[in-house]
């Protein structure tokens, strides 16, 4: 079975949020299938229109390891800081290599020339996760998963690099998982999964964290205390030889707090698990499963907003893994006591058939974003992006829209040809926003696409 996707498959309170969250529960609000809407104009979020990372060609070959001929461009990632710079990754499946560019708020690009992070020509570099942090020269933080054959059934392993110097050089490679198990997959059944299973995230004191499965089953974290210099040994979180697999890990981070949620494999009903660290990632609490229900769930994200709510977006599949997916919320306490989920977007209006792989994040003002991927037809390929907004720290959501420019289908279907578990989606501090995708038509060209928005009261 080759490395790769399977494409078979309100107006703002006064008040502070935890007591916003009280009340609703109090009344009974937070059970509600559907969202309130918010149809305020000064809400809308306003985009520029969409910048070209990256393009190439549109070639896949036949899957034949490290020596396939593969040419296109694919699997971007996205970070912004305070001050608007914003940072993608993304794969030159030709070159077998991940670059990084960095963009003033203005869009203009600050490298020269495009920074090789990998630097591994020869072996494939895929679905990278990245950090930019804040300043003049911001570092740069990027975990990925190359396809190293190490001797087990699977390839895989995960890297990390860091710059130092705002992009322009990066640190030698390093291998932080050393397995054979096939690092970097998030696995559904025996011959199902996602490559990309893995999440990068930072701390307020320069901590660098990272978390990924492996084929064969298991979830690790690692951590850095030095601003990525060096990292602890692997720590495994879930996933014993006799327990489910599992995928999707995702990251969150206040204060000394570390949050990382996922879900399994090989179970049609499976559920969100979650743990927490209090001291920084050197322990963690025991999981606990989050947002239980019969149908199939999939694909967490998690955030933490100023005030200590927690935040988590998955989808769900009510029929399980062969049937269509919608995308569901919910937000707890720092207790990790989740409302009932919602379900924020699914294909009700009939454009699409399913909703799936969402993102999420959110600002200082509370507000939050939820992006996913549109799929027309629920066994082909995603075509769009969709996306939402709560301005009242999730109690109601805004109705779902189209990112314009996403769907152009003479552009071809959103790439993600290696797998759909990303970080498409990032904000700052004061709700700038910014959205990669790629987009592949088969025989012509792909690219990488960079999206930019915020509201009119974004400074």
């Amino acid at each position: 079975m080759p490395d790769q996707y399977l494409s078979q498959t309100l107006s703002r309170s006064a008040l502070p949020r935890t007591v916003l969250l009280a009340a609703a529960v109090a009344v009974g609000l937070v059970v509600a299938l559907q969202p309130a809407l918010v149809h305020s104009d000064d809400l809308t979020l306003q985009w520029e229109p969409p910048l070209e990372v990256a393009s190439g060609e549109a070639f896949r070959g036949p899957w034949r390891m490290n020596d396939s001929d593969f040419r296109f461009v694919d699997d971007p990632a996205v970070s912004i800081n305070d001050q608007g710079v914003i940072a993608v990754a993304w794969a030159d499946q030709a070159r077998q290599e991940l670059f990084v560019q960095l963009y003033d708020p203005d869009g203009t690009p600050r490298l020269a020339e495009l920074a090789n992070v990998s630097r591994s020509s020869g072996i494939f570099s895929w679905l990278p996760r990245i950090v930019l942090t804040d300043g003049d020269a911001p570092s740069v933080y990027v975990l990925w998963q190359d396809i190293v054959f190490s001797g087990g059934s699977h390839g895989g392993e995960i890297f990390f690099s860091a710059s130092f110097d705002g992009g322009r050089t990066f640190s030698e490679p390093v291998n932080l998982s050393n397995t054979t198990a096939g690092a970097g997959k998030g696995r559904l059944s025996a011959n199902y999964w996602h490559n990309g299973s893995l999440d990068l995230a930072m701390g307020p004191e320069g901590q660098v964290y990272a978390a990924w499965t492996e084929y064969e089953g298991a979830l690790w974290f690692s951590r850095s205390v030095d601003a990525g210099r060096s990292f602890t040994e692997p720590l495994r979180i879930a996933g014993a030889p006799d327990a489910l697999p599992a995928r999707g890990p995702s990251l969150a981070v206040e204060g000394d707090t570390v949050y990382l949620a996922w879900t399994v494999g090989e179970d049609p009903s499976a559920d969100i698990h979650i743990t927490r660290s209090t001291d920084a990632g050197e322990t963690f609490e025991s999981p606990r499963t989050v947002a239980a229900g019969p149908g199939h769930a999939d694909a967490p994200k998690l955030a933490v907003d100023a005030e200590g709510v927690v935040h988590l977006v998955f989808a769900e599949g009510p029929d399980g893994p062969a049937g269509p997916y919608r995308v569901r919320y919910t937000r707890a306490t720092d207790r990790l006591d989740f409302e009932r989920s919602r379900v924020i977007a699914g294909p009700a209006r009939g454009d699409v058939a399913m909703v799936h792989f969402p993102h999420l994040d959110v600002d200082r003002e509370g507000r939050v974003y939820v992006l996913w991927e549109r799929f027309p037809h629920r066994r082909g390929r995603p075509l769009g992006l969709g996306y939402t907004w709560s301005a009242d720290g999730g109690a109601s959501f805004a109705a779902p829209r189209v990112l314009a420019g996403s769907d152009d289908p003479r552009l071809g279907a959103n790439g993600s040809q290696q797998g759909l578990l990303m970080r498409k989606l990032a904000l700052n501090a004061s709700g700038r926003a910014a959205v990669v995708n790629s987009s592949f038509m088969p025989g012509e060209t792909s690219h990488v696409w960079l999206f930019r928005g915020h509201f009119p009261d974004s400074p």
